[in-house]
């Protein structure tokens, strides 16, 4: 498993180094501030757990009404013209078209418990159309890299862990990684498309994907133009338009007579049950991450990527800092997770860095497990050109986030 050969690294390397620094420099404090550093993660771990679990209590307990009150059909409903021309080998009533809408809306609203088994049913009824069992049909391979390309409208964990360590403005990512993830989804879409000849030009695609881009250019031509309001944007736009959704959800709540209060407590217990799963993963990460800073190692590949950026005449690195969380991503939610979580114990929850690596965690999804997953449930062994797409759409979310970052956080 790659991420068990990442873990072992992460502690043999910082060991290494470690010893190095001993026997050559003569640091003898060296393996003891990585024994502090290992307590140290452990208490920063558990202390995470206590605000993360509050925040998700309250995310989830508002996600569970607008799923209860019908916000997945909703949305499934409305982008269903655009799905129509994306994947024209499905015919028109198959099951396979809701299942894709519902999977896809649910993990555009960060509900990722709901939105896995729909994405195994998806990939179980694209496979009743495929003809060649052992290799990714155009459909399926179009449907795991919208999957992959992470497009997200709500960064419910994100925003959790940012507000878990008193953040001054946990919903200032929001914005940036709307955009961030557009970017990216934008990018593997146009990527499948070309492989698969789907003609872009259509008339709905580009009301749909041209009516987005168009929304965000003229944002960011007039943040551009007027950058004082760009703080403004940043906080008043982004949390009018959560507040916006939460209205939207209590609405769609009360006009199918849902019991708001009874969902939202079923909601919270399901937020309590996520946080509590994290919390060992992420202890495992900060454990590892802890000693591979602490004995220096972590400092010497930082320096040596801000070095290679420096070289090629760049100005501001300051998001070097931040990248190791979108080295990660694409490997394990949980190791990015933690990349992102040290990085904001390292440099403080408002820092640009801490900023910028949420929006890096928001912007993209972890490519190579949700390919094992989903093509290893249906036996699905020649990927074709999935990964390299995925991987394409990753690296324009990167970019992306570090771009919108400078936009919108201030150094």
């Amino acid at each position: 498993m790659l991420l068990n050969k990442i873990w072992i690294s992460f502690f043999l390397i910082g060991i290494a180094t470690a010893t190095v620094k001993l026997i050559g420099f003569h640091d003898t404090t060296i393996f003891k501030k990585m024994v502090d550093a290992l307590f140290d993660s452990g208490k920063v771990g558990f202390d995470l757990a206590l605000g993360l679990t509050g925040a998700m209590c309250i995310w989830m307990g508002i996600m569970r009404i607008g799923e209860k009150g019908g916000a997945i059909s909703f949305i499934s409903k409305a982008i269903n013209p655009l799905f129509r021309k994306l994947f024209p080998e499905i015919p028109k009533n198959h099951p396979a078209v809701g299942s894709i809408m519902m999977n896809i809306s649910a993990n555009m609203l960060g509900l990722d418990n709901a939105a896995t088994p729909l994405g195994l049913k998806a990939m179980k009824d694209l496979q009743s159309l495929n003809n060649e069992k052992d290799t990714a049909s155009n459909a399926q391979i179009m449907f795991l890299v919208l999957n992959t390309s992470g497009l997200t409208i709500i960064p419910v964990t994100v925003m959790a862990t940012m507000a878990s360590f008193d953040s001054k403005n946990p919903s200032e990512v929001f914005l940036p990684i709307l955009i961030a993830t557009f970017f990216s989804t934008l990018v593997g879409l146009i990527v499948v498309a070309f492989k698969q000849k789907i003609k872009l030009y259509d008339k709905v695609i580009v009301t749909y994907l041209g009516g987005i881009i168009a929304l965000i250019a003229a944002l960011l031509i007039a943040l551009h133009h007027f950058p004082k309001y760009t703080n403004l944007v940043g906080n008043v736009g982004g949390n009018l338009i959560l507040f916006s959704f939460i209205l939207f959800f209590f609405v769609l709540g009360i006009k199918k007579k849902v019991n708001v209060y009874e969902e939202f407590i079923e909601g919270a217990k399901g937020g309590f049950e996520v946080a509590i799963g994290i919390v060992p993963y992420l202890i495992a990460m900060l454990l590892a991450i802890s000693v591979f800073r602490a004995s220096g190692a972590f400092d010497v590949v930082i320096e040596g990527i801000r070095w290679f950026f420096l070289s090629l005449g760049l100005l501001h690195t300051e998001f070097v800092d931040a990248l190791p969380v979108a080295f990660m991503k694409p490997l394990s939610g949980s190791g990015a997770r933690g990349m992102m979580v040290e990085t904001i114990s390292h440099c403080g929850v408002d820092d640009f860095r801490s900023k910028l690596a949420a929006t890096l965690q928001g912007s993209t999804e972890t490519t190579f497990y949700v390919l094992a997953v989903y093509f290893g449930s249906v036996g699905i062994k020649k990927t074709r050109y999935a990964l390299g797409a995925g991987l394409l759409a990753d690296l324009a979310g990167i970019f992306g986030a570090i771009l919108i970052s400078y936009y919108f956080y201030s150094i």
